[in-house]
C-alpha cells in the first residue's frame, strides 16, 4: 500500500485566480509538511464566482517556488483540449518541476459553468469519452519521445516527435476520475496510474470502486494511487483503510485566500 498523503486541492477563482496567490499558498503548504498541491481546470463557473484562473499558468508559478510538492490539474476535462498542446504543455511542466507533474484528467460536466455548451464543444458524454481516450493514447505516444501517428475518429498527429520528454521515466502519471459506482470509469482508471472517486458519500462506497478498478486491473501489484476530496477536519483513517493514498482538500468554490491560509496552516490530514 502507498504511504498516505494530504494535497491543498484549490478552485481557481476569484481570489484564488490569481497565479501569484496560488504560488505563495504552495510555498506555505511545502513548508507546512503537505504533499501535493492540485487546481481545478475551468474556463467558466456559474455565479457568484466571475474570475477564472488558469490551471497550467498557476502550475508553473506553484513549481516555481516549490521543490518537493506533487503537482497537477485534478481534473482537466481532456475533450476541451487539444491533445497535441497538451502534450507540449505537459511535458514542459513536468521537466520544469523536475518530474513532479500528475495529470488528472475527466469528462467534465456542463452543469455547473456551463462550459462546453456556451463555446460550443460537445456536450455528450460518450462523445467526450470517446475524444478522452483517444486524448490519452495520443498523450501516452507523446511523452515516449518517439514520432506520433494516430488517424483517430477525432484527432489526428501524422508523424510528430514531442520533444522534450517529461523527466519523469515513464511519462506522467495520470489519474483518471469518475463517479464510483460506474463500470466504465473503474475499467478506464485500471489502464492508467490512479483513480479519482468524485462524490463519495462514504469510505464503504470507496472501498467497493477500488475494489471495482482492481479487478480490471492486469497488474494488481503494481504502484496504484487512489485520491478523495474530503472535508477538512474528516477523519482520514477509514479513508485509508478503504484504500485512498491521497486525500485532498474539498474547498468550496467562493473560499478565500485566508480561508485557505488557515486549511494550509493546520496542516496535512492526520
Amino acid at each position: 500500500m502507498n504511504p498516505l498523503k494530504s494535497a491543498i486541492w484549490l478552485p481557481l477563482f476569484d481570489e484564488l485566480a490569481d497565479a501569484r496567490v496560488v504560488a505563495e499558498l504552495a510555498a506555505s503548504a511545502e513548508e507546512a509538511g503537505w504533499d501535493g498541491l492540485f487546481v481545478w481546470d475551468h474556463v467558466r463557473w456559474r455565479a457568484p464566482v466571475r474570475e477564472v484562473g488558469d490551471p497550467w499558468v498557476a502550475l508553473t508559478a506553484a513549481a516555481m517556488v516549490t521543490e518537493r510538492l506533487r503537482l497537477g490539474p485534478m481534473v482537466t476535462p481532456l475533450a476541451r483540449r487539444r491533445p497535441a498542446v497538451l502534450a507540449r504543455q505537459t511535458a514542459s511542466l513536468d521537466v520544469l518541476s523536475r518530474g513532479r507533474l500528475t495529470l488528472g484528467v475527466g469528462l467534465g460536466s456542463d452543469r455547473f459553468g456551463e462550459e462546453f455548451s456556451r463555446f460550443g464543444d460537445e456536450t455528450d458524454d460518450r462523445v467526450r469519452a470517446a475524444m478522452m481516450d483517444e486524448s490519452l493514447d495520443i498523450l501516452r505516444a507523446a511523452w515516449s519521445g518517439e514520432a506520433v501517428r494516430h488517424h483517430g475518429e477525432h484527432y489526428t498527429v501524422d508523424d510528430v516527435e514531442f520533444l522534450p520528454k517529461p523527466a519523469q521515466d515513464n511519462g506522467v502519471p495520470i489519474w483518471i476520475a469518475g463517479f464510483p459506482g460506474n463500470v466504465r470509469p473503474r475499467r478506464r482508471a485500471a489502464r492508467y496510474d490512479g483513480f479519482f472517486p468524485v462524490n463519495l458519500t462514504s469510505s464503504d462506497e470507496l472501498a467497493e470502486a477500488v475494489a471495482g478498478v482492481h479487478e480490471f486491473r492486469t497488474d494488481p501489484t503494481a504502484p496504484y494511487d487512489v485520491a478523495v476530496s474530503l472535508a477538512v477536519g474528516t477523519d482520514p483513517r477509514p479513508y485509508a483503510a478503504a484504500g485512498a493514498s491521497w486525500l485532498l482538500t474539498d474547498i468550496d468554490p467562493g473560499a478565500t485566500r485566508a480561508d485557505v491560509e488557515a486549511i494550509v496552516a493546520e496542516g496535512p490530514f492526520r
